[in-house]
């Protein structure tokens, strides 16, 4: 007697949960030990504090157009207008049914804020360059414009959050910009915020895909490739800005205009915010794994020739009647 095994029931391969839940810790350690490297070299010695301050103190733009948009950019990031960007994050991850992402939003914008200003009252700034300023590391302002944004694409749907994407790196970067052109902060301040808002981001993602198996999708293109250009240029030309800024210090003072330093610092902060966004569009681009995300609209191949030859044939076709014909 033969017995018959019964089939199994396929087992559907587990998510890779473990890479999905170390990304976003490694991105948030990396960002949250570069806020004390960044303190100890900018503030903490005395070439930081003077590379920092010609930067600063270099943004003589007279350009009307420009003062105009930086002045109305900086005058409108008030705590009320953030706090009704943050309500919108909340209620529209509730109205998507997406209760992890509101609380991801939440704790994104207010461990970011907090964090920020609990650095800036309790770390003491050595009066290295003379300046007698106070210490204002990390940048408020960024923190608060950088934070809205990333809870702004966190909540929305993934065919909307690379424009949304390049608009808030826009409007962040015009925010740290114009922070320095007021001499309200210093480059390392608005750099320090953007690395102390992508470690909380990261933090929110990891808690987010804690409460929720989620997988990963890549980065949008509409996001990915502008980001990725914008980011590789300014990187260089900051990189070369601050070098000669540097080398001017150590071996001829004055030896670069204010100008020039106050532009390599522009550079490099954008491309900062300009990486800080890549990497949150590729944190944020993820969706369940109870509901994947719809296939790709496939026209269906026509069948052969032969088989719509057969289709249309009837069943009895080309059967033999048994005892032939009469």
């Amino acid at each position: 007697m033969t017995v018959l095994a019964s089939p199994q029931p396929a087992t559907a391969a587990p998510p890779r949960a473990s890479r999905h839940l170390l990304a976003p810790l490694a991105v948030a350690a990396l960002a949250t030990l570069a806020v004390p490297a960044l303190y100890q070299v900018a503030v903490r010695t005395t070439l930081g504090q003077q590379v920092d301050t010609i930067v600063m103190r270099g943004a003589d733009v007279h350009h009307a157009q420009v003062t105009g948009v930086l002045e109305r950019t900086l005058n409108n990031t008030s705590l009320a207008s953030l706090v009704l960007v943050c309500l919108f994050a909340a209620v529209f991850g509730v109205i998507r049914r997406r209760l992890d992402l509101a609380l991801g939003a939440a704790l994104l914008v207010i461990g970011a804020n907090l964090t920020t200003q609990l650095i800036k009252t309790q770390l003491p700034r050595p009066d290295l360059d003379g300046s007698g300023m106070p210490n204002s590391f990390p940048s408020g302002h960024t923190t608060a414009a950088a934070s809205v944004a990333f809870a702004v694409i966190l909540v929305l749907p993934q065919a909307l959050r690379g424009m949304v994407a390049l608009a808030g790196f826009a409007y962040v970067t015009v925010i740290a910009v114009a922070t320095v052109w007021a001499e309200w902060h210093r480059p390392s301040d608005t750099v320090a915020a953007l690395m102390v808002t992508l470690a909380w981001g990261a933090f929110a993602v990891f808690v987010i895909r804690l409460l929720k198996p989620m997988d990963t999708r890549p980065a949008s293109r509409v996001v990915k490739l502008p980001l990725l250009a914008v980011g590789l240029v300014t990187a260089a030309a900051g990189s070369f800005g601050l070098a000669s800024v540097v080398l001017s210090e150590r071996a001829m003072p004055d030896l670069v205009s204010g100008r020039f330093a106050f532009l390599a610092g522009s550079a490099a902060i954008t491309a900062v915010a300009a990486g800080a966004f890549l990497l949150w569009a590729r944190l944020a681009a993820a969706f369940p794994l109870s509901a994947p995300p719809p296939a790709p609209r496939t026209r269906p191949k026509p069948a052969p020739a032969s088989v719509r030859k057969n289709s249309g044939a009837p069943a009895s076709a080309g059967r033999r009647v048994k005892g032939g014909t009469k």
